[in-house]
């Protein structure tokens, strides 16, 4: 475990339905590959990509930490969805919540300080307790393991129409800012869970951003968060 890796705090959340979801520490950006090779928390490297969810789940243990789990992703991504200071307009619910890199104006995934030319990119957004993160609303797609509907290795099979990984959103997909994510039943057996978009994602990208990747498949716009 490195004590200069960048960690927050998320505050205890309660979740449409009812399901509460206790404080937890997280990575404040996507991880990174440090120079002994293993997963790190840094403002100024480019998120680690071409990892599969099988290596991304190692790495993150080879460091002490755990991925990010479904249940603490919609947690951020709810909470920070119910304050004003994340949406355009500046009230919850009005114009869209903040985006991230997605426009394509860069080429690959990109380290945590760098500027977008497009004020609309933004890649910051903050929870109830003043913390802030970042790109969980694009630059890179992250693993995540599904502790809603998966089995012991975190992958999904069928997610109902009435699972938490689609209800907890405000907002339809593709609307306000939310992202792309089904509407309906959806069967990714085999798959994995990948959330948040990428930085060619378009308007597929948001916080409550949801795709599903092959596990054993890394891919230059997937990466990965640690949380402890």
């Amino acid at each position: 475990m490195n004590t200069q890796d960048r960690f927050i705090t998320v505050p205890e959340t309660t979740l449409p339905g009812g399901i509460v979801v206790p404080s937890f520490q997280v990575g404040q950006f996507a991880c990174t590959q440090g120079e002994d090779g293993k997963a790190a928390v840094s403002e100024t490297d480019a998120p680690w990509v071409r990892i599969n969810y099988h290596a991304a789940i190692k790495a993150c243990e080879a460091s002490g930490y755990k991925l990010i789990t479904e249940r603490q992703w919609l947690a951020i991504a709810y909470n920070a969805a119910m304050q004003d200071a994340n949406w355009t307009k500046g009230k919850v619910g009005d114009g869209k919540l903040f985006r991230g890199l997605r426009k394509g104006n860069v080429g690959s995934a990109q380290p945590g300080n760098c500027q977008p030319e497009d004020a609309k990119e933004r890649r910051w957004l903050t929870l109830s307790n003043g913390e802030r993160i970042c790109d969980l609303n694009g630059n890179v797609w992250q693993w995540v393991f599904d502790d809603v509907q998966g089995d012991e290795q975190g992958l999904p099979s069928i997610i109902e129409s009435d699972s938490i990984s689609l209800t907890t959103a405000p907002y339809p997909s593709m609307e306000k800012g939310m992202g792309w994510r089904p509407d309906s039943r959806r069967d990714w057996s085999g798959g994995a869970l990948v959330r948040g978009g990428a930085w060619r994602s378009g308007s597929d990208a948001g916080a409550f951003g949801l795709g599903s990747g092959w596990p054993g498949h890394g891919s230059g716009d997937v990466g990965f968060r640690c949380t402890k």
